[in-house]
């Protein structure tokens, strides 16, 4: 089953209430793709697949003749793009949705980057400190990951812009919802300079829980989490938390003992986290980051990253949209997993951009 198919049939089970990748890998494993699974009879697909009832009544209702083709913008586990940290979590996400810059992508699952987190309520002084560390972080090369939530997310997400850097934000609602309203004008920015993704469908409705687990994913993508000011119940604590399960090193600006919306940041440093009193301490101990490097680089050293005998062949022939059928008749592909695979990575390296209907173009 070439990645193209698989990709399509994944979208289409995924659209479904109540399967995760846990039961899609299931099901890939018993009937060999999902593509066979789809096509099994549905008591088979119960017995063998272990489908319980509610899974059987969402997909008796979601049962059509042709499948939805996937978003432009979206990834799979199966995909080569899709980060592997996130495979790796307990819970991995069933899919993404993103917008903005593609080559982000390929930072995120190297943990090149730093999350800035905190209060929604946070005082002055922390606003003020996390609009600076966005900043300086972004100048030192860094993507700057955060939830883009009120208060200190989206401080630190001003700075990175203004420090022209590449914000990163983890939504809890999908791509088309912002929440909060205010913070509007904001996200389009990050879209548009950086990178959103989601991994809620459209339509999905804001609940709680979707801002807490939207946690897991952030910390698995990033090299150290700073905790700028936050309460002792707080999604900033739950951050934290993960960030300790998983060995990422966590950083705490001290704040006043007197607020109650630092109890929970000083209690982190009580509890040993590292002290941050500087933007340079962090900058200092993560070393220059990788959009630092980027910028050094000349356009011929760019061009040869992406310079093998394939690559070369497929930037010939994007000079206007092409099929993924026309690529493969014309640079002679057998496979076009391979090819796909290729295709992928001149998108994340910002060579070729796709379009409606499977196509792509070079960027000139």
């Amino acid at each position: 089953m070439n990645l193209r198919s698989r990709r399509v049939a994944w979208y289409r089970w995924a659209r479904i209430d109540g399967f995760g990748v846990a039961t899609l890998r299931r099901l890939e494993a018993v009937f060999g793709n999902l593509d066979a699974a789809w096509q099994m009879p549905l008591p088979v697909l119960q017995h063998r697949g272990g489908l319980n009832k509610n899974q059987m009544k969402a997909l008796t209702a979601a049962l059509d003749p042709s499948p939805p083709l996937p978003p432009r913008r979206w990834l799979a586990p199966t995909d080569p793009a899709f980060p592997n940290p996130l495979r790796q979590l307990d819970r991995p996400p069933l899919q993404l949705f993103w917008q903005g810059k593609g080559s982000t992508w390929a930072y995120l699952n190297r943990k090149q980057a730093v999350a800035v987190v905190g209060s929604r309520t946070a005082s002055d002084h922390a606003l003020a400190w996390a609009e600076r560390l966005g900043r300086h972080m972004a100048e030192a090369g860094w993507p700057v990951v955060s939830g883009l939530a009120a208060g200190v997310d989206a401080a630190a997400h001003r700075g990175c812009l203004a420090g022209h850097g590449r914000p990163v934000g983890v939504l809890g609602t999908h791509l088309q919802r912002v929440y909060p309203q205010e913070n509007q004008s904001l996200q389009q920015r990050v879209g548009s300079a950086g990178l959103l993704f989601s991994e809620q469908p459209a339509g999905e409705p804001v609940r709680r829980g979707h801002f807490a687990a939207r946690n897991r994913l952030l910390v698995s993508l990033v090299q150290a989490l700073v905790v700028v000011e936050c309460p002792r119940r707080s999604g900033a604590l739950i951050a934290a938390r993960l960030a300790q399960e998983a060995g990422v090193p966590l950083w705490v600006v001290p704040a006043d003992a007197g607020r109650s919306s630092a109890e929970g940041s000083n209690q982190l440093l009580q509890q040993g986290a590292a002290m941050l009193l500087h933007g340079d301490d962090l900058s200092t101990n993560l070393g220059p980051g990788p959009l630092l490097s980027r910028r050094k680089e000349t356009v011929s050293n760019r061009q040869a990253a992406s310079a093998s005998p394939m690559a070369q062949l497929l930037l010939e022939q994007l000079g206007q949209p092409r099929t993924l059928e026309e690529l493969q008749e014309q640079v002679g592909a057998e496979d076009q997993g391979l090819l796909l695979t290729q295709l992928f990575q001149l998108q994340l390296d910002g060579a070729v951009r796709p379009l409606p209907g499977l196509r792509w173009v070079r960027i000139c």
